[in-house]
Formats: structure tokens, C-alpha cells, sequence
């Protein structure tokens, strides 16, 4: 059982922790926003995947001693296993603070069962809580059919457990529209004490959807993500019992 600030008010109380296109393109620094709006896929679902595997060793400590000892063995690719296995657990959960057109405010994420809805407001809808970083991951879908409906979007990630290992994971979470190449962003800077990621932006600028990334890293779970993008929403202390 894990304590962590939930959201306070509304219907439900929110806690806080922690289509396959055939190309791809990467959010970078340097190539930071794309617009769903010029590629013609504006509508339909926005499909939002969090996939992750756990590092066994990282090069620099007990790794690099064994590359001087045994120098063939940086030929062999770096060894990654799967969530659960021998190791720190790190259950990554994703999330999503959202604002519409008319001034609602919420999130959508694992804790607290706050899975939304696709067909009624807030337009969002997570399949559920992947608690051992599987192949599928976690999915969350975006109903841009109701573009005109949404504000601003934070996809987020953080650490439901109470273990800060960003470094410790390969993380990505990849953007499909309903036409184009899927978008990409990797959650590759080592940020060791680090709790929680802001992923995306989704934006609604004059009509148009603009998507950005922001991997902005924090030592503090949603509450600490809400006063850095001025969301307004007044957090709590919450529970999630693992099952």
C-alpha cells in the first residue's frame, strides 16, 4: 500500500502517486512539436501507449569493471528484462491533467480508478492499470472527434511505487493518430530521483491540434505537475492497494 496526494472535490476523489502506422517520427529537443491538424488526422481516436522495460545494470558501475576484465562482452547487446523479475519493481502508471473549452478541469489516470470516457466528457479513456510493464502496456485513447471540446491535454507518467528509478527503466510512450506515422517520445534522460514526467502537451490552438513534448521530469507526483503547468486543481492524500 503505497500514500500518495489525491485530488479533492468532484463527483470522485483523484489520487496522485506516482493504429499502428508503418512510420514513425520521433519528438526530440530539436524537433519538440508536430500538428496533427496539417497531417490530416485531427479526428477519430488518439491512441496513447506507456510501454517500458526494466534495466538488469547500468554502464558505470559493475558493468564497465566486468568490460575491462572480459572485453568481449561489449559485443554482446545490453542485457533488459522484464518488469518483476529479480530486481527493484518500478509500476509506472499513466496519466492525463486535462482542461476543456469550458473550463472543466480533471485528471484520468490508475489511482483512484479515474479511467474517464471516450464517448462523453472529458473525451479520454484509459484501459486500465499495467502493473509489470508488459508488451502491451498501458493505452489510453483521445476522442478528437470532439477536438472543439478540449483546451489543453498533460500526458503524464510517474511512479506509482515508492522506489524513484526513472534510470532504472527504458520507457516510451508513442502517439497513434487515426492517419500518419505514429509519434514517439523516449523517456531516456537519467533522472534517478525523479517521480513523475510531463510527456505531451496536446493543445487546441485557434482550431488546430498541436502536439509537444515537454519530458519535464519532477520530484514530487501529479500536485507538483499541476503548479508547474498552472493547472489549479486542489490535491489530497491518497491510497492505492496493490493487488
Amino acid at each position: 500500500m503505497g500514500l500518495f496526494d489525491g485530488l479533492l472535490g468532484g463527483r470522485a476523489a483523484a489520487f496522485d502517486s506516482g493504429n499502428a502506422a508503418s512510420s514513425s517520427i520521433e519528438l526530440t529537443k530539436r524537433h519538440r512539436q508536430v500538428s496533427l491538424t496539417k497531417q490530416g488526422a485531427a479526428s477519430g481516436h488518439l491512441r496513447i501507449n506507456l510501454s517500458w522495460r526494466m534495466r538488469t545494470s547500468d554502464i558505470g558501475g559493475p558493468v564497465r569493471e566486468s568490460l575491462l576484465r572480459h572485453p568481449l562482452k561489449a559485443l554482446k547487446p545490453p542485457e533488459v528484462m522484464g518488469h518483476g523479475q529479480s530486481m527493484v519493481n518500478v509500476d509506472l502508471d499513466l496519466g492525463c491533467l486535462y482542461e476543456l473549452a469550458d473550463g472543466t478541469k480533471g485528471v484520468v489516470q490508475p489511482l483512484g480508478d479515474l479511467l474517464g470516457d471516450v464517448n462523453a466528457p472529458p473525451y479520454i479513456k484509459l484501459s486500465g492499470d499495467d502493473r509489470f510493464g508488459s508488451g502491451s502496456g498501458e493505452t489510453m485513447h483521445i476522442n478528437l472527434d470532439h477536438r472543439e471540446d478540449f483546451k489543453r491535454l498533460l500526458v503524464f507518467v510517474y511512479i506509482y511505487d515508492q522506489t524513484p528509478a526513472f534510470d532504472r527503466t527504458q520507457a516510451v510512450v508513442t502517439l497513434y493518430p487515426s492517419a500518419g506515422p505514429r509519434i514517439e517520445i523516449g523517456l531516456d534522460e537519467r533522472q534517478p530521483q525523479a517521480r513523475s514526467c510531463a510527456v505531451v502537451l496536446i493543445e487546441n490552438v485557434k482550431g488546430e491540434i498541436i502536439i509537444r513534448r515537454e519530458v519535464k521530469f519532477v520530484y514530487g507526483f501529479q500536485a507538483e505537475l499541476d503548479r508547474l503547468y498552472g493547472w489549479g486543481l486542489q490535491w489530497g492524500r491518497g491510497y492505492k492497494t496493490k493487488a
